[in-house]
């Protein structure tokens, strides 16, 4: 076997080949990011230019500008309605239901099982049907309308995760507070919540993510009105030319909200999806 080279075996070497390392992938991740962002603040002449250029002379705010004096910024207003009162409504249906099927066993041991199922159905396959209803009722184009599809894809996901935070809780907690007096509701709020505040936020930060990424249904349901940003984002594409600097702003734009919820929430996050990955 050929010996390892003498400066390998320092501690020291090995450590600073591992930061090295890490760095590395860090650039490598984060620019795409810092690509996107300082697009944004660049003039057309700037995008365009080769070699390119790697940071602009001056921070422009035209292109955000553009996007408040034309009224696109009003579709990131649109889907931070959209995926935040449809996340709100399935975390509180969704966790009433997880709590009556582990503490009441209703629909049986399959239920759960089948609820998840139907969130692996793909959403093309039933775009074009849920399209037809939404015209026949004139859901089309409608704040309500893209709220309950958002709310009824997410609950599958929000009642199969808050089942497995409940499964840990500890019964005798709640049968200590029924003795003491409470109804059912008063242990679910007062016992069941604060035990798995940190599975609620973690589950709400994903079902809220993936209402906010929506691009099929938002495509197909809306028309003027209650346009997402996902879909403004594809009008600055065209046959013969494209908008970069329009598409990296309103990108920005689009992002914000994300970042924000989840360096808010990080901390939640973390502790919510180590929840019940080791039982004693």
């Amino acid at each position: 076997m050929t010996p390892q080279a003498p400066f390998l075996r320092r501690p020291g070497t090995v450590l600073a080949l591992r930061y090295l390392a890490v760095l590395a992938l860090t650039i490598v991740f984060l620019f795409p990011v810092y690509w996107l962002f300082i697009i944004s603040f660049k003039t057309p002449e700037e995008i365009f230019a080769f070699p390119p250029v790697w940071y602009p002379e001056s921070i422009q705010f035209a292109n955000y500008r553009v996007l408040f004096k034309d009224g696109d910024a009003v579709t990131v207003w649109n889907s931070l309605v959209l995926a935040g009162v449809s996340t709100v409504i399935a975390m509180v249906l969704g966790t009433i239901c997880a709590y009556s099927l582990v503490r009441f066993k209703t629909g049986g041991e399959n239920l759960a099982v089948w609820i998840i199922s139907q969130r692996m159905m793909p959403p093309i396959a039933i775009a074009f049907p849920i399209f037809l209803l939404y015209v026949f009722f004139g859901w089309v184009d409608s704040y309500h309308g893209l709220i309950i599809l958002y709310t009824a894809f997410s609950l599958p996901y929000v009642i199969w995760m808050m089942r497995g935070y409940i499964e840990d809780l500890p019964l005798e907690l709640e049968e200590s507070a029924l003795v003491d007096g409470c109804t059912r509701w008063e242990v679910l709020w007062k016992v069941v919540f604060p035990m798995v505040r940190s599975g609620l936020f973690a589950t709400a930060v994903f079902t809220f993510v993936f209402a906010w990424n929506d691009f099929l249904f938002a495509l197909v349901l809306t028309r003027t009105e209650v346009i997402t940003y996902t879909v403004q984002v594809t009008h600055y594409f065209g046959g013969q030319s494209n908008f970069w600097a329009k598409i990296a702003a309103m990108s920005v734009l689009g992002t914000i909200p994300v970042f924000f919820t989840v360096a808010t929430l990080q901390r939640y996050l973390v502790r919510g999806i180590s929840m019940g990955a080791v039982k004693g």
